[in-house]
């Protein structure tokens, strides 16, 4: 994959775009992340206070490609290597990590060690289908709380998630 990399002035902005361009240059396995495509999730990602990687910016593409959506770090790392990216597991969960601090995504932890990230981050709650370990949007006025304990002292409730379980009513 060849491309030429054409930026108006140099930045350190548009230096870390271009060092990141360079990087997909001749490499092996080079992923399919255009120019234009780099140049948007970098800014996605300087918005959010992170510092565009080659890793940060083809593993937002790979989270970015199909829409909103619960993904385990798992399928994360299978999807990025299949597009082409070279990274590990643990980069996998460190970057997705990183996301969600930054707010480009939510950790939804469903059991004791499984986890999903989810793409939406409005507020919204979620079925889990137990069988099949799939989550299931649902509209955050769908949900009604009445009451709320109160938080220890010194504390505030900045927010909530409601995961509702789900199995097959047997026959």
């Amino acid at each position: 994959m060849t491309f030429e990399i054409v930026l108006e002035t140099q930045t350190p902005e548009t230096a870390d775009i271009r060092a990141t361009c360079e990087a997909w240059r001749g490499r092996k396995g080079a992923t399919s992340v255009s120019p234009e495509d780099a140049r948007e999730l970098a800014e996605r990602l300087r918005r959010h206070g992170l510092r565009p990687t080659r890793q940060r910016i083809e593993l937002l593409a790979a989270l970015s490609s199909k829409g909103d959506r619960h993904v385990s770090a798992e399928l994360v790392y299978d999807e990025a290597g299949a597009r082409g990216a070279s990274v590990s597991l643990a980069t996998v969960y460190n970057t997705l990590k990183q996301f969600t601090g930054a707010g480009l995504l939510s950790e939804l932890a469903v059991s004791g060690a499984k986890s999903f990230f989810d793409t939406r981050v409005d507020p919204h709650h979620h079925f889990y289908v137990e069988e099949a370990g799939e989550m299931i949007d649902v509209a955050a006025e769908a949900v009604e709380i009445s009451k709320l304990p109160e938080p220890p002292p010194g504390m505030e409730i900045v927010g909530f998630d409601v995961v509702m379980r789900l199995r097959r009513v047997a026959k």
